[in-house]
């Protein structure tokens, strides 16, 4: 079936009336249309082992069939100026032949070795749709898509993964209407690579009222938490591919991911290669690959990968912004305690596709710091001067007990319901949340980005880049004991950091701080800090899409004058701050700075950019992250403490202020024993 975003958005051939054709042609010749065609792939429920490698393939060839679709659309404008029929004719008819045979193989796979799937073939059809961004300008005159000659070399490949014959002359019309308007291919659909973003896409994080609920924590609750530092990928390793849903296929992803933590990540990686795979993490006993599609800079910049596939060539363009901090925890459950994650578990959490399937599995949670109790699912936050931007992900935190992937990468894995409970007999294990902080100014929307540039996540290209399209990817590769070490700190309530052994955490299991009751802001508790009760992920942005997968969206309690600016105090809250922790980089660029090195100040308060915290003041409950693991919509945390902030703050040693910490008990105790001989040598000389 078509998802929600199918059935709200206007195919632009769906007017009968004359006028309604010349408005769709206006709408397609300006570039402002998209290419919507359903998921087959959530449709595959179940698919036997023998069959999976094939049709994964089937599957990752349709995605490109889309995009060479969205390609060609894209540089059509003067031939569909010409013809209102050129679209339908030559682009969306063959793009349905395609996939029409591509489906049917996937039919014949799993029918050779189980029961012939059923209902699929109603699913080869696509539909044009207007973008939404007509009328829109993305940068500058000069942001074409930079990659246009090589758009459709790709047209080799004549879509060669047919089987039998029976997709002979498919990939003949690739390469085709290559010189089709490339100037003018940005239409009003804007940015860098021509299909966004644009100026509607971003929205002042200031104007959002605060949407973050928490779940309530019972008495069985696992409060604990547990934190990896595995740096921010300082090192570039990207690539455009994903294990996970496209297993043996390159550029899979059709966008550029950042990659952390196992450093031998592609698309080709046997669950023995990750195993046996170096890690960026802290703690080498963390070998679990956690990926997420790059953020860009709309700036004219060609990246490294600005003429391949999966880069500009698809409209991915820019240059990638590393971030400045990110942030894994794994969270309890607020109603039980949880077990062991299977090694080699491989959670999706979001939807790269969700522009077009609608809002049934995104996760997008966008934020700023100092404003964490805002999160935004369809925008782009423009965050004020000293707030940076943030986005979190989310994962699914119960499983099915059985499997660590299913056909469809969804099913063996699900959200916990409003009140934190694993249904239909599913287990709940440690939740990961990731955060993930940029350095990156508010765009200036007035010109376009010209001033200062738009910024976009990758994405596949008829996704346009659209911010709810936004989505991270896990892979279990924790050894056995880590893994246990994880889950006793979890449900034994302490909080614990990977790097230093679970067991050296502070106890979280204690009553803690009261609400509203923080200490003065002092150097070890700067302003922004939040001590929330336990949990360092539980504000989910509240999107309420009606699937049980977004919360409630009820407003959090308004923010009061008293809180401290960034973030509030509740009751054993490790890293419940909407502000930013300051790192120092590590001699390893590969590695999360740590702040045990002495740049954090406790808590994983924020020490902002410029002297003057944000003003917005975040509520008690809103910016809570204590442990509801059902929000969809994306809890974000504070900004958690990267590896060892969890625990107590540590002094920075090594300078001349520790020296002489260490020094002046030792100067005191020499002069009082001078003293003390000279009186006592006075006594004598008096005695005497």
């Amino acid at each position: 079936m078509l998802g929600g975003g199918g059935l709200v958005a206007a195919n632009v051939y769906a007017t009968a009336s004359e006028s309604g054709q010349t408005q769709a042609g206006q709408v397609l010749a300006s570039g402002a249309a998209t290419i919507d065609c359903p998921d087959v792939g959530s449709q595959l429920t179940a698919v036997p082992d023998e069959a999976k490698a094939e049709v994964d393939k089937e599957l990752a060839l349709l995605d490109k069939q889309i995009a060479q679709a969205y390609q060609r659309l894209q540089q059509s404008t003067q031939a569909i100026q010409q013809d209102g029929a050129f679209a339908e004719n030559s682009i969306m008819n063959p793009l349905k032949e395609k996939r029409a045979a591509t489906i049917e193989r996937i039919a014949i796979a799993v029918d050779r070795v189980g029961d012939r799937p059923q209902g699929l073939e109603p699913f080869a059809a696509c539909i044009l749709r207007a973008s939404g961004n007509q009328g829109e300008q993305g940068g500058d005159g000069q942001n074409g898509d930079q990659g246009g000659e090589d758009q459709q070399q790709d047209g080799d490949n004549q879509d060669n993964q047919g089987q039998d014959g029976q997709n002979q002359g498919e990939g003949q019309d690739n390469g085709q209407g290559q010189g089709d308007e490339q100037g003018d291919q940005q239409g009003g659909n804007g940015g860098q690579g021509g299909n966004g973003p644009v100026a509607a896409d971003f929205v002042d994080i200031k104007s959002v009222q605060p949407n973050v609920q928490s779940a309530r924590k019972q008495g069985n609750a696992s409060r604990g938490t547990f934190s990896t530092a595995c740096g921010v990928n300082a090192n570039g390793l990207f690539n455009s591919d994903n294990v996970i849903v496209a297993p043996g296929v390159t550029n899979g992803a059709h966008h550029f991911h950042d990659y952390v933590g196992n450093q031998d990540n592609n698309a080709f990686a046997s669950d023995q290669d990750l195993a046996n795979g170096d890690t960026s993490c802290e703690n080498k006993g963390d070998k679990s690959s956690y990926f997420w599609p790059v953020i860009r800079l709309q700036n004219g910049a060609q990246e490294q990968d600005a003429g391949s596939p999966g880069g500009g060539i698809e409209g991915n363009a820019g240059e990638i912004v590393t971030p400045k901090q990110v942030t894994m925890t794994f969270v309890g459950n607020p109603q039980s305690k949880v077990t062991e994650m299977p090694k080699l578990l491989r959670i999706i959490t979001g939807d790269a596709k969700a522009f077009v399937n609608g809002n049934a599995n995104a996760n997008a949670s966008w934020s700023c710091t100092g404003f964490e109790d805002r999160q935004l699912k369809d925008k782009y936050p423009l965050c004020p001067q000293g707030s940076d931007v943030v986005r979190t992900f989310k994962f699914q935190s119960c499983w099915d007990g059985n499997n660590i992937d299913s056909a469809n990468h969804r099913t063996h894995v699900a959200f916990a319901d409003a009140n934190g409970v694993c249904g239909n007999g599913f287990k709940a294990i440690p939740q990961l949340v990731q955060r993930i902080v940029y350095d990156i100014d508010a765009p200036s929307l007035n010109d376009g980005g010209r001033t200062t540039p738009l910024f976009a996540v990758d994405s596949f290209p008829e996704q346009l880049h659209k911010p709810v399209t936004d989505h991270g990817d896990f892979i279990n590769v924790f050894d056995e004991d880590l893994m246990g070490e994880m889950v006793d700190c979890i449900n034994g309530g302490r909080k614990c950091d990977a790097a230093d052994g679970a067991g050296d955490g502070d106890d979280g299991g204690g009553a803690g701080e009261e609400p509203g009751n923080s200490p003065s802001p002092t150097p070890e508790n700067p302003p922004g800090g939040n001590n929330g009760d336990d949990d360092p992920a539980d504000n989910g942005n509240g999107n309420g899409n009606g699937n049980g997968n977004g919360g409630e969206n009820t407003p959090s309690p308004t923010p009061t004058a008293t809180a401290p600016s960034g973030g509030n105090n509740q009751d054993e809250e490790p890293a419940d701050n909407g502000a930013e922790n300051t790192e120092k980089p590590s001699t390893d660029s590969t590695q999360a700075p740590n702040p045990a090195d002495g740049e954090d100040k406790g808590n994983g308060a924020a020490v902002p950019k410029t002297e003057s915290s944000p003003s917005a003041v975040q509520s008690d409950e809103a910016a809570a992250t204590g442990g509801d693991d059902n929000d969809l919509g994306g809890a974000v945390p504070g900004p958690e403490p990267s590896s060892a902030s969890v625990l107590e703050p540590q002094a920075t040693s090594g300078g001349l202020a520790d020296t002489g910490t260490q020094l002046w008990p030792a100067a005191a105790g020499a002069l009082l024993l001078l003293a003390g001989f000279v009186l006592l040598r006075r006594i004598n000389s008096r005695q005497t």
